[in-house]
């Protein structure tokens, strides 16, 4: 690492990585037996009713956004960063993550009156392009506070010897990012806490990019205030399709709140942390932090906080299964909330989180579900979507999914479900309804202009 020009902070945190796995201290599960559920957590909307709307625009002013923005998209089949993805057309642009997460920032600014800085976590992989956006932008200025951190690398473990992998083909690919945890050490050592504190910033909020539903907002910064709380995590309630993500339990012994992957749970524990109604939140990965109560914690520990570690088996080229088998040694951001006496969290309604992991989420943001406003918000009417499978051998790299989809996704808004098997390309204004399905026919299809698809898939022309 040294020999890569990496610094002491990042060998530091790789160290306490690589220990704790050694030692087998990383494979430690949280057990039910251990952990109380979270439950009775405020909402957004009974803080609404009581937060003095004028009075939070103080709050808000004192509040700098932070974007988890170094992820490059390769499960999408991406080459640059997931943030420059077009999502949709407005007034006849094209929009990606970053033109709307600036917009929301620049609306904010204009209406609030607010300095709102924005800065980026960016990996050395999306740090260019996103950055050459920034720049180019003629109404977004920015000049006190960093518009980006780069976040650090590790190496890749060869999980047969403990060693460094060597992948000769393609040395940038024996390197990986630490996980979002990363963000801690990353903060400490770019010295973005003390120009906070130095032009009186107080609250950081931070979220990933690839989530346009994590907007700034000035209740939240009121309520954070009010709360007197180190650390707030924005939770949701979970369905059915969330019971295998992270959620928020309470510590027993200290009565601490306590981040939980699914990672982290026993084989007999798995009903349980699975039942939604037993745990109801999940973690939107979206955090509210004092700066003063960060710097002071991250003091304590060196810039380095002994997060659990989430152990992530891969091959060291991830799109090859006959590639070296590699452990990449991780910690999740939201972790940290057991670190901090105090810490709480705010129940949100599904339209702060919406991300986008898959071309199946992808198809729902690009669909008639959604308007983008003027304010750059992503707005639907109830944020209860359809469930979509899109077979994955023809949908799940971009390019493959916007070839099948020349003419924008079709309508969505009667559709209960979507599943597409097979090949199938599809004309303009292709309207889905109830439970649409096309089966796979074995050979390419397509799907004509202003066509119904639903639960027996392309409606017939004679209507009975």
């Amino acid at each position: 690492m040294r020999e890569h020009g990496m610094s002491e902070v990042a060998i530091s945190q790789f160290k306490h990585l690589y220990d704790v796995w050694r030692n087998d201290e990383g494979s430690t599960c949280i057990r039910e037996r251990d952990v109380e559920p979270l439950t009775g957590v405020q909402s957004f909307h009974d803080i609404y009713e009581t937060i003095d709307h004028d009075k939070a625009v103080d709050a808000f002013a004192k509040t700098a956004f932070l974007k988890l923005n170094g992820g490059l998209g390769t499960s999408m089949g991406l080459d640059c960063a997931k943030s420059l993805l077009p999502v949709r057309r407005h007034k006849a642009k094209q929009m990606r993550f970053i033109d709307i997460i600036i917009g929301q920032v620049l609306t904010a600014r204009t209406r609030l009156g607010v300095e709102l800085p924005l800065t980026l976590m960016n990996s050395f992989r999306t740090s260019k392009d996103t950055m050459k956006v920034l720049h180019h932008n003629r109404k977004f200025h920015q000049e006190s506070i960093p518009m980006e951190i780069v976040q650090h690398v590790e190496p890749k473990i060869d999980l047969a010897t403990g060693e460094p992998v060597s992948f000769p083909q393609n040395p940038d690919l024996e390197w990986c990012p630490p996980g979002h945890g990363d963000l801690y050490s990353t903060i400490w050592e770019s010295g973005l806490l003390d120009k906070l504190e130095e032009h009186g910033f107080k609250y950081l909020f931070i979220s990933n990019s690839d989530n346009l539903g994590a907007r700034p907002s000035r209740t939240l910064a009121q309520y954070f205030e009010n709360s007197g709380a180190p650390f707030m995590v924005e939770v949701a309630r979970r369905t059915e399709a969330d019971r295998k993500g992270g959620h928020i339990v309470r510590d027993r012994r200290t009565g601490r709140l306590m981040l939980r992957e699914m990672s982290q749970v026993a084989p007999e524990d798995k009903k349980d942390a699975q039942n939604i109604d037993k745990h109801p939140y999940f973690n939107t990965n979206s955090i509210w932090v004092r700066v003063d109560a960060l710097k002071a914690l991250l003091a304590e520990h060196d810039g380095v906080l002994p997060l659990p570690v989430i152990l992530n088996h891969k091959t060291v080229d991830p799109t090859d299964s006959s590639t070296t088998p590699v452990l990449q040694l991780e910690t999740a951001m939201g972790a940290a909330i057991g670190l901090f006496e105090g810490a709480i969290c705010v129940q949100v309604d599904r339209m702060r989180f919406l991300p986008v992991k898959t071309t199946d989420d992808l198809f729902i943001m690009r669909s008639d579900r959604f308007h983008l406003t003027d304010s750059y918000e992503m707005e639907d009417g109830n944020y209860i979507f359809p469930n979509v499978t899109l077979d994955p051998r023809y949908y799940k790299n971009i390019h493959d999914f916007d070839e099948r989809f020349p003419y924008n996704v079709p309508s969505l808004a009667a559709a209960n479900s979507v599943t597409i098997e097979g090949d199938w390309t599809f004309g303009r204004d292709v309207v889905l309804f109830a439970d649409a399905k096309l089966e796979d026919t074995g050979e390419a299809r397509y799907v004509p202009n202003g066509e119904y698809v639903g639960p027996q898939g392309v409606e017939p022309d004679d209507w009975i």
